[in-house]
Formats: C-alpha cells, structure tokens, sequence
C-alpha cells in the first residue's frame, strides 16, 4: 500500500507538471524561468519534518540540475506553501521534471504532498533573481482584461516598481513575467514580512497602483504572501526557542512575546512581560533550566510537557497561545519531579513520537467526552469505552499500569477520606494521538485543584496517561488577576 500512495502522488505530480511542460512559445525576452508550485501538505505531515525534507531536495536533487539558478520555499499565514524555481531556460525547468518524476528518491517528498491542492506555472521574467538576502516574497499571477493594450500596460508595470514599490524600505527585487497565454506574474522579494506588511495599505492607495491593478481580470488574479522556509519558525518552534532560552540565555525568542499584551495564568507570576522579566531577575544563581520532552501544536495554541529546574527539580505542562504570531496568553501547571510509580514509569518518559494527526480532532472528541462521563459524572461503566483495558501505560507518580492500577488508586482515596472529583473542563487542544486536557476540581483533602492531563490515543481509546496536579492558591496570593484558567 505504502507503494501504491507514492505511485499515486508521483503521477498526480506527473499529470500537473506535464500540462505546464506541454506549453513553449515563452517570451524571447525572457532573461530567466520561473517555475512557480503552490500547494498544502497532507494532514498526517508534521511540518517540521516537511521542512526538513524540502531543504534536503534542494541540495541532493534541484540544485544539482543543468540550468539551475535558484530555488525557495515558503509558506503563508495559512499553513500554504510555494516553491520557486528559477531556470536559464525552459528546456532546463522540463528536464528537470522529468528527471524528477523517475527518481524513487523523491518519492517519500511527493507523498507529503497534497496532490489535489497543487498547481504549477511557469513565466518568463524580465530580470535575473537578485534577492539573496530577501526572507519574504510577494507573488502575483493574473490574466489581463481583453481590452488592454499590452506595450501600455507594460510601461505602466514598470512605473509601479520606479515610483512606488522600489522606494520603499525593505525592498530588494520585483520581477515581472507573461507565459505563452498571456497570463502575467509579479514577484517581489522585501528583506522581512515587515518590509511586506508596511507597504500593502499605502501601495493600494497609490494612484499608479490603482491603475494597474485596474487593468486585471479580477477573477483571475493569485495573491500569495510568503515567508521563506529558512526564515519560518512556526508557532511550535519560537515557545520551544522560548523555553531553550532558559538554558542559552538568547534574548531574541523574547520578541516573539506580544509586549502589548501578555496574559499570565500563572498565579505565582505578575501579568505581562513585567512579570516574566522580574520572575527571570529572581532566579536563583545558575538560572533556570528547561528540557521539553514533548511539544505540539493546535490551531493558535502550543503545549508542552518540559522537565525544569525551576526552584528544583519540576514536571510541567505549558500553553501558550498567539495572535498574529506573537504569543499574548500562557497558562501553565508545576509539580516536583517524584520517583518512579509502581509500575517504574516516571512522569515524563514514554513515546513522544506524534502520529495520527489526521485524528485529532476525533481524539479531542473522545478525550471530552471520557472527561465528562467518567470522571465528571462517574458512568464507571463506561470507562473501557475509553480506556484500552488490555494496555493503559501510566505516567502519575502514585498510580500502576492497568485499569486495575487506576482502581486500587480510587479504592485507596475512598477508604482514606480523600477525594479527586473534577467539576469542570475549562481546555482541550490537540495534535494527532496526544490530548492534553484542562480540568478544575478538588483533590486530597478538597483543596481547589487544577488538573493537566495528557493522553495517547490509539484507535479510538486512551492507551497512555501523563499528568500534573496542583493546588490553587488562594487569591489573597495571586500575583495578577487572571485566574488559573
């Protein structure tokens, strides 16, 4: 089966690629090819390992092939990619396709790819690439309105670089293509996204902008706005850097903290960056340390389960959650780190290896409702509908593998007048087989308790549990006013 999946992404690929090879008559003024390849990633993919391989087919396959100028890739704020490729010729972009469609050491990168979402073209540009030291691109694609004289509209192009675009900061390149439909493309280089950014208001208000962009078929125009791959940190990245910082003391990941608005739930820990510089100026000598075991990413939230010292030896759950890629919200939960559980298992080992990822939202489902019928309402009658009875590894310091090491915990509770009742779900957020959830409650003698779970799934039930449980404290006690939840 795994052969057949790559037999059939590399003739999706195959099918794209050859109706872009079929077209010729390409600009004689052409002064290079640019072969422009948008598409998504299949949703069992983990980003970073995507990135990891797109980087490796640049240096051992394109680079290496006759004609080769230059190749990038990128991804918008949507999670979309592009591959640009620039070619002496046409001739060179076709036979490296080719090339490419044979070569079984590709295959593995193809089937990565969502082959329905992909779709290739090619231009020639008016310039040679020049933009080394650009980290974003802008590109435009677009056919003309049937009326416009085509001399008149290619002035009126390059006016838009002369007064316009090419003065403003953060500029490096705007090249301008046509392939043999006609079709127009527009690719601009800016040394940021910030360069990018602080152009786009003031370019739609530009007389001559306005007049070129009034030249276009609207229907048939592609904006794409792309940070580079090498220049990419993805949300999962820049709190990993975040917490790594503990341990270098590089002050950079700081900026991807939002210095407007940082929202803290941690109660030991005054709100905004105010808090977090003055808890890092409290350190004790030698600073904090932090090892992330495991990291993953849901949406705008990131999670972590780090191993610290961090006034000793600590497991913790982290999340953060961003806006518009700065992180603006951070709830967290510590405990000591303790000796392993009667089944030697501690709190932090075990797989973290992510897969399922096609899953994730149906393993939240499962995780809620398990929370809510079990341990929220007590249908213990219910529990092997969402616990593997046959393998359940446990990670809490006190408790054994098994169903039977969970009910010999609840037996001792009850026989000792504790407790451990869970009255609300205030947060689940996933990635593939791995559920953390966000519960408040009462534990040991009823003390206000926040309780981080994580779980594993595996095809459709609960086979691994980690967590950390806290005492809340009183309010007279916190050092900000957003509540641990």
């Amino acid at each position: 089966m795994k052969h057949a999946i790559n037999l059939t992404s590399i003739i999706l690929l195959a099918v794209l690629f050859s109706q872009c090879s079929e077209k010729k008559g390409t600009s004689k003024e052409a002064k290079t090819i640019m072969e422009v390849t948008t598409f998504g990633i299949n949703g069992t993919v983990d980003p970073l390992d995507f990135k990891t391989r797109d980087a490796q087919i640049e240096t051992n396959f394109t680079s290496k092939q006759p004609g080769f100028i230059k190749r990038q890739s990128g991804i918008n704020e949507k999670g979309e990619y592009v591959v640009i490729v620039f070619w002496e010729s046409q001739k060179d972009a076709e036979a490296s396709m080719n090339k490419f469609m044979s070569d079984p050491s590709v295959a593995d990168y193809a089937k990565m790819i969502n082959g329905s979402t992909m779709k290739m073209e090619r231009y020639g540009m008016d310039k040679t690439f020049n933009a080394d030291k650009s980290e974003f691109v802008e590109v435009m694609t677009f056919n003309l309105k049937p009326d416009t004289d085509i001399d008149s509209f290619d002035t009126l192009n390059q006016k838009v670089e002369t007064d316009f675009t090419g003065k403003r900061d953060g500029f490096l390149q705007r090249l301008t293509g046509v392939n043999e439909q006609g079709k127009q493309a527009v690719a601009v280089y800016w040394t940021t996204k910030e360069a990018s950014d602080a152009s786009i208001n003031d370019f739609m208000a530009d007389p001559t902008a306005k007049e070129f962009m009034s030249k276009m078929d609207q229907s048939s125009m592609f904006m794409g706005r792309y940070e580079l791959l090498p220049f990419h940190k993805s949300k999962k990245e820049k709190v990993i850097a975040l917490l790594n910082s503990f341990n270098t003391g590089d002050q950079t990941p700081i900026s991807y903290i939002n210095p407007q608005k940082y929202i803290q739930h941690n109660l030991d820990v005054a709100d905004g960056l105010t808090g977090f510089g003055k808890l890092m100026k409290n350190a004790p000598e030698g600073g904090f340390k932090a090892k992330v075991v495991r990291a993953f990413e849901d949406g705008d939230y990131v999670f972590t389960h780090t191993e610290y010292d961090f006034f000793g030896p600590k497991v913790g759950f982290d999340i953060f959650r961003f806006e518009n890629g700065k992180i603006v919200e951070h709830w967290d939960n510590l405990a000591p780190i303790t000796p392993p559980n009667p089944s030697g298992r501690t709190q932090l080992d075990g797989t973290s290896e992510i897969s399922d990822r096609d899953k994730t939202a149906a393993n939240k489902t499962i995780v809620k409702n398990f929370i809510n019928d079990v341990l929220l309402n007590h249908q213990n009658e219910k529990i092997t509908s969402y616990i593997n009875p046959e393998k359940y590894l446990q990670h809490n310091s006190a408790v054994a593998d098994g169903l039977k090491g969970f009910g010999e915990a609840m037996e001792y509770f009850a026989k000792n007048g504790l407790v451990m009742e869970y009255d609300k779900v205030h947060m689940t957020i996933a990635e593939g087989d791995f559920v953390l959830a966000v519960s408040e409650g009462k534990f040991g003698k009823g003390d206000p308790t926040a309780f981080y779970d994580l779980f594993r799934l595996e095809n459709g039930l609960i086979v691994e549990h980690w967590d950390v449980i806290t005492t809340i404290p009183a309010k007279s006690d916190w050092k900000n006013e957003n509540g641990k939840f």
